[in-house]
């Protein structure tokens, strides 16, 4: 092989290498994690001690999925969404990533959102009136 052709590889895989590495900035682990499970535009994003609740909003429907903040190990993890009236809609298990993501149709009405991470848990109180 010439050191011509030997060069133009090595500038193809680099400019590879120089765009995925860019894709990877652009769209950090969080966001793109959630969107692949929630549809519609992210409203709240609610931290607590070993994870995050992310909600989001599609016309008349809520989704949320609860993230750990140090994934990758498998412990009890949970996320309940509860529109004002209705019973709670609730995926609880034991995860490595995440729990959900949990979609109800909550009208104009008020939604409830709890989520746990091993020991740490989170609930909201109504919200999204």
């Amino acid at each position: 092989m010439h050191s011509g052709a030997i060069r133009r590889r090595l500038a193809l895989g680099l400019a590879v290498l120089t765009a995925s590495g860019l894709l990877a900035v652009a769209a950090p682990g969080e966001a793109q994690a959630a969107s692949a499970y929630c549809p519609g535009r992210k409203v709240r994003t609610l931290p607590f001690s070993t994870g995050t609740v992310l909600v989001y909003k599609r016309g008349q429907y809520v989704c949320a999925v609860t993230l750990a903040k140090k994934p990758g190990v498998k412990r009890k993890m949970s996320v309940s969404v509860q529109a004002r009236g209705n019973r709670p809609v609730v995926d609880a298990g034991k995860y490595a990533y995440h729990a959900g993501p949990v979609i109800v149709h909550a009208g104009r009405r008020c939604v409830w959102l709890k989520g746990q991470v091993g020991r740490g848990k989170f609930t909201s109180g109504w919200i999204l009136c």
